[in-house]
């Protein structure tokens, strides 16, 4: 058996394509994200952390009633509580149908007040 070597630029290309394919794959072939939408605050309760968005942003949630989506608010850094008619960046978990007073208690949003 003989010894093949490669010149070290073609072994460190050969890694490099191997990494960008690697990288490719599971950007295409992994599981999707979940897509950040933009509402209004139409309210936020402190106490109940109770969060209330409106606007096209929340058309597309199982969870609004009337074009209005309510839940509880959880957040990754302290920048302060919403206010109305702020413009809100969010992701929802969990949701179905409201109770009476529109508020879904499974429903969580995730996101913070954009700019």
């Amino acid at each position: 058996m003989a010894n093949v070597s490669l010149p070290t630029p073609v072994a460190l290309a050969g890694g490099a394509l191997c990494l960008i394919g690697g990288y490719l794959l599971g950007a295409l072939t992994g599981p999707d994200t979940p897509a950040r939408a933009t509402a209004t605050v139409q309210s936020y309760d402190a106490s109940s952390q109770r969060l209330c968005l409106t606007g096209d942003g929340v058309a597309d949630e199982s969870a609004a009633q009337d074009g209005v989506l309510c839940g509880t608010w959880r957040r990754s850094t302290d920048a302060g509580s919403p206010r109305q008619g702020q413009e809100f960046r969010f992701v929802t978990v969990g949701g179905g149908s409201a109770s009476s007073d529109g508020h879904d208690p499974t429903t969580v949003i995730y996101g913070d007040v954009v700019g």
